[in-house]
């Protein structure tokens, strides 16, 4: 049975390994990195792997993303504190707890009602209780809530919702997996004007589908 100093220094691995090994600096993504048990995302069974260079299954046929992913996305956001971001796809809420450990608030959207109340459970266990999360169709954002100063979307669409891009801030940054089933490009799109956007190709990725009205129709 693990215990939790080997999931400390499992952590501690997992940062100087898969997340500064691989190029990401930012060290608001690096101390939140080194803060998240990610352990406590996944199922029992699984937590021996929760620090391995993978992502993992968390029911609903969805996966919690392989922890470079989480950094890489997390960095991409350009976020130094203060901000407003939206979560499309809470998953096992532990890109959520990522977030909040570098923005003032975090709004967070899942089609899952089993996955959210999990997520909402475990967030709530570790003190992590400034992160919204709703139940619903994703790809209509959260306008209530709207506008946000970046928007991560965990899940592959076919096009950028323009829901998603209505709801950022000029200045704004959208980081999104756009392409076909199992194969994307995970895509930075920055609002530089009020109808001017200025999109960037980040890296090659493979996410599940953003299932919903303005994403696939299913999986």
């Amino acid at each position: 049975m693990t215990n939790m100093l080997d999931f400390s220094i499992a952590r501690r691995q997992m940062v100087e390994r898969q997340i500064k090994g691989r190029g990401v600096s930012d060290p608001l993504v690096i101390k939140a990195m080194q803060r998240i048990p990610r352990h406590l995302f996944v199922e029992e069974a699984l937590q021996s792997q929760a620090y391995s260079d993978f992502p993992l299954p968390i029911g609903e046929k969805q996966t919690i993303s392989q922890p470079f992913m989480v950094a890489f996305m997390t960095q991409a956001l350009a976020l130094k504190g203060g901000e407003r971001v939206l979560e499309i796809g809470t998953g096992s809420g532990y890109q959520a707890a990522v977030l909040d450990q570098i923005a003032s608030r975090v709004y967070s959207v899942e089609r899952f009602a089993s996955l959210a109340r999990r997520a909402r459970r475990i967030l709530d266990g570790i003190g992590q209780n400034n992160i919204n999360i709703k139940v619903t169709d994703g790809t209509f954002g959260w306008e209530e809530e709207a506008p946000f100063d970046a928007i991560i979307v965990t899940a592959g669409a076919p096009s950028i919702p323009t829901r998603y891009l209505d709801q950022l801030v000029v200045g704004g940054r959208l980081v999104i997996p756009v392409g076909e089933f199992g194969s994307q490009i995970l895509k930075r799109v920055t609002r530089t004007a009020a109808k001017e956007y200025h999109e960037e190709n980040l890296l090659d990725c493979r996410f599940v589908p953003l299932v919903g009205k303005f994403g696939w129709e299913k999986e």
